[in-house]
């Protein structure tokens, strides 16, 4: 999908060995060729930028058990496009 000037590509995250793991994403990032992607699976939200591309878990909205941590909350992540600055916001309900 696009938005803007930017590619974004999306997946679940259970295919990511080890879950959430940076180098495993930036495989992704590249296979699917997009300057963001947005992965999921670790309920855990994260956001930063390696090697000028994005990458984004948004977290959970239903405060949804982790295994691999007990201290669970429930938040979504507002994306922001704005010409060529994403601006990633977290928001606890």
């Amino acid at each position: 999908m696009t938005v803007g000037q930017f590619r974004i590509g999306l997946c679940h995250g259970h295919q990511i060995v080890p879950w959430g793991e940076p180098d495993s994403l930036a495989l992704i990032q590249r296979q699917l060729d997009v300057d963001i992607l947005i992965s999921g699976h670790t309920h855990k939200f994260e956001a930063y930028e390696q090697e000028n591309k994005f990458y984004i878990n948004p977290g959970s909205a239903t405060g949804a058990y982790n295994p691999l941590d007990t201290y669970v909350v429930n938040y979504i992540s507002l994306i922001h496009f704005f010409d060529v600055e994403v601006v990633i916001e977290k928001a606890y309900l």
